[in-house]
Parts: structure tokens; sequence; C-alpha cells
């Protein structure tokens, strides 16, 4: 009797001291004409806004988030070591995240190709006027920021190159700076499947380093330095992809572009991420507090 009243006693011990999740989310379809098909993405809306009155009209920044590569909208609720992750985010900065999908192999760029494959349309147009049209957002670039993994840290850094007019910042977490895979120290064939998949969203890749300039960032430096957007991205010394972001980094660093690089202890995992992305939280609630975008 004793055994089992202290265990009881444990567990209910236990279960008070675990933080209460305040934040809720959201799972949305959303249209996308450009691609004539439906998309789903996950929206993780703050205590703050959950719990304001039906009268309130308080804007909330945005966090577009996107996931890696054979990924989907769901990863960064489900696979991050701490499940509470997000929710815990959203509520210490007063913002909204959204995660949304991004098929598995999109880059999110919009494919010359193949119709069903237009991502920087869905996430810079499609995606946005769904959230600001469903959500009580700031309708703005100042309070609207976008980050990612692997593949969607290239997503993230490639999207805000081409459209500056939409975000305040953009950050990237073991990024794919350079989508010519004899750059990533990986395995023959895993190299061969993503080249595969580029060259048939893209067409057939040219000779050197950079075999899709325009679509790579490493080929974008020029244009980062025009644009004048804050930018964050970070990586695992022990990652794969480490050299394609140091590439990048010396880019910006030669031709005078500011930026925030990080190399850290970790590999291309979610536990790296799961303690990457706060760090770029931080980055960002600066940002739009300097916007007057916070809630505060």
């Amino acid at each position: 009797m004793f055994n089992k009243v202290a265990t009881l006693f444990i567990t209910v011990s236990l279960l008070s001291s675990l933080p209460a999740l305040a934040a809720k989310v959201d799972t949305i379809d959303v249209q996308s004409p450009s691609m004539n098909r439906t998309l789903r993405a996950a929206v993780v809306l703050p205590e703050r806004y959950v719990k304001a009155k039906k009268r309130d009209t308080q804007a909330f920044p945005v966090l577009y988030l996107l996931h890696g590569g054979s990924g989907s909208f769901r990863d960064w609720l489900t696979k991050t070591p701490d499940k509470t992750l997000l929710y815990r985010l959203a509520d210490q900065y007063n913002l909204i995240i959204v995660t949304p999908e991004g098929d598995p192999r999109s880059y999110y760029f919009d494919s010359p190709n193949v119709k069903t494959s237009q991502f920087e349309t869905f996430i810079s147009k499609e995606l946005i006027d769904r959230i600001d049209n469903t959500y009580r957002t700031v309708r703005d670039r100042k309070g609207r920021v976008i980050a990612g993994l692997s593949m969607g840290g290239h997503g993230a850094m490639f999207i805000s190159s081409r459209h500056p007019d939409l975000y305040a910042a953009a950050g990237s977490m073991s990024g794919v700076m350079n989508i010519n895979t004899t750059t990533w120290k990986i395995d023959p064939a895993f190299a061969k499947s993503r080249a595969d998949s580029f060259a048939e969203l893209l067409g057939p890749a040219q000779t050197g380093d950079t075999p899709y300039p325009g679509y790579t960032m490493v080929t974008l430096t020029d244009k980062l330095k025009a644009n004048n957007l804050p930018l964050i991205y970070d990586i695992g010394v022990d990652d794969f992809l480490i050299e394609t972001n140091r590439d990048l980094h010396r880019r910006l660093v030669e031709n005078k572009t500011p930026h925030d690089y990080i190399e850290r202890p970790g590999g291309h995992t979610w536990e790296y991420w799961e303690n990457a992305l706060p760090y770029q939280l931080l980055f960002f609630s600066k940002i739009l507090k300097a916007n007057n975008a916070a809630v505060l």
C-alpha cells in the first residue's frame, strides 16, 4: 500500500512540475492556385493570442519556419526531443509560428519544369495571404520573419533574398547554401539522388562549382548585400554541409554583407536544431522590437 501511495505521489509531483502548454496549434489547409493543389500547415498560437477577448485587435508577428528534405509540415512539432519547444517559444516571444508543407525535395523554389512544385510562390504569396486573412497578424514585413533547417534553411534564405519587401529578417540552421551535391560530405548514392532531383526540377546542370546560378545562395551574395536584410545562419562543426556554409560566409565577408554566422558543436540532427532555434528567435525578437512589431 505504501509503495502505491508513494508512486502516486511521485507521479502527481512530476506532472505538476511539467510546464503548462498555454499555446495551441491549428492545422489548416492552404489552397495553392499556382500548383492547383491543397497543402497543409501547422499554426502555433501563443497563449496571449489564444486568451485574447474577441474584440481584441492586437496584431502578432509571425515566424515562417520551414522543414528539411524528406520532411513534412509536422516535423518541427514532432521530431524535436523536446516536444514543447515551439509552444514555449511562441509563448516566450508572443509570436505566431507557421510550419508549412514544403514537399520532400522542393528546395522551396519555383520549378520551371514541374508545375506542382512552385514553392517560392506558395510560401511568399499564397501562404502569407492565407495566414494574414485568418489570424490577427502584423500585415507588413516589419512583423514577418522566416527561417528553416537544411532544405528549409536554403528556402528561407532564397525566398527572402528574392522578396526582401516581405520579411524583416531571415535565418538558416544547417542550410544547403550550395545545391551542388559534390560540395556535400555525403555518400555518393545520396549525392546522385539529390542531383537527379535538382535536374528534374531545374533542368540540366551547368558545369563548374555552381551548376544552378540564381538558385543557390553562394551565387546570390551581391543580392544579399543589396537587400541589406538582417541574416543569421548557423551550422554544427560535424555537419556534412559545413563547407557550403563556410563558403557563403567567406563570400559575404569579402563583399562586406552584414550577417551573423555561427558554428557550434553538433551534426545534422534534431538535437542540434532544437538548440539552434532559440538563438534564432532571440535574434529575430530584437529586430521585431526595433520595428515596433513585437507584442510586449
